[in-house]
């Protein structure tokens, strides 16, 4: 049954899974946002011409900087569904109006905890509002700056693994079509209906494959391997045993395209193909928490080691998973017994 037109019509391009907000809700990035207030907050301290007590000085900078950075960064985690449909300059502009929305809020509320004991070092609270002002606006102003730095350096980077992914794609592709068509030039005059169901199955991949670096669900991309199989299963006969261990409903995870088939062809590869007598290619589909589970097995060739070649399949895969789900998605692979073990992760919040 051909694969669904949805898989190839109906899909978004890697670049637009990149968001502009999305780094910040990583953990470094908060880390550094802190630690960065807490800077911000030790200069302030250190600062010559001070009368309050430093120590004290430090706190209270600290304890603000603390939630202008928390309550901006909640804001915009807030608002990130509309901030998406913005330019990545407006978005930090937005930044920069609610770090300084914050900035005033947490005066105000340091100053009516404080009251008369902060009276007493900031008379006038005219100017400690046009300090905080404009320290936010420089602070503010600097990440800006930085923003857009990064978001460039990652627009540049992901060009950069855009050609790597295709160049990785272009190499996979002949070694297959090459097999296929030697197998359906076998099978031409023999058995003419298998052939027909071949050739349709090959279009299906190729459709995928020549539509570029796209994204498609991971139902999409089992049936693309299993089309894939498909196809290998005419070539190997009673060779090649499949089995498939999937849940009652494939999770709703994205993948990019021909990023699982790719492992199962290394396992043809290396593993059925060595052996005289074939084995069994075992594919199975489990969930964690938070995480989709993909294990493509076969058994190891004669010698007790599976011998991967060049691994283009693998770092293709690799590299597109990586790419999509910004490094938190990985494939492993290792040996266990007598089988080899690719282990895709993938997830579901990508």
């Amino acid at each position: 049954m051909p694969v669904s037109n949805q898989a190839f019509i109906a899909v978004r391009k890697t670049d637009s899974s990149v968001r502009p907000l999305d780094p910040l809700w990583q953990p470094p990035a908060i880390i550094w946002t802190l630690l960065g207030g807490q800077g911000l907050a030790i200069v302030l301290a250190l600062a010559p011409g001070l009368t309050l007590d430093r120590m004290v000085y430090f706190g209270l900078a600290s304890f603000g900087a603390m939630w202008v950075c928390l309550l901006s960064l909640a804001m915009l985690y807030v608002l990130r569904v509309p901030l998406e449909r913005l330019r990545p300059v407006h978005i930090a502009l937005v930044a920069l109006v609610l770090l300084l929305l914050n900035t005033w809020l947490a005066a105000f509320t340091i100053t009516q905890l404080l009251g008369s004991a902060l009276s007493q070092t900031f008379p006038d609270v005219r100017t400690l509002l046009l300090q905080l002002t404009g320290i936010a606006l420089t602070v503010g102003v600097l990440g800006f700056a930085a923003f857009q730095s990064h978001w460039r350096a990652q627009k540049l980077a992901l060009h950069a693994k855009q050609s790597e992914l295709e160049a990785l794609q272009a190499r996979i592709r002949p070694h297959f079509l090459f097999n296929t068509l030697n197998t359906g030039a076998a099978l031409v005059h023999r058995r003419p209906e298998e052939v027909e169901r071949l050739l349709l199955d090959l279009a299906d991949l190729f459709r995928a494959a020549l539509a570029g670096p796209r994204d498609i669900s991971l139902e999409d991309e089992l049936a693309l391997a299993r089309r894939y199989l498909e196809i290998e299963s005419l070539r190997f006969g009673e060779r090649l045993r499949i089995e498939w261990k999937l849940p009652r409903e494939i999770p709703h995870v994205m993948v990019p395209a021909l990023s699982i088939q790719p492992l199962v062809e290394n396992a043809i590869r290396h593993g059925i193909e060595r052996r005289p007598e074939g084995g069994e290619i075992e594919i199975a589909v489990s969930t964690m928490p938070e995480t989709v589970i993909v294990r493509i097995i076969n058994p190891l060739a004669p010698g007790g080691e599976n011998r991967p070649g060049h691994q283009v399949g693998l770092n293709a895969s690799q590299v597109r998973i990586e790419a999509l789900t910004g490094g938190r998605g990985s494939v492993l692979t290792q040996q266990e017994g007598r089988r080899f073990i690719a282990t895709v992760r993938l997830p579901t919040n990508a």
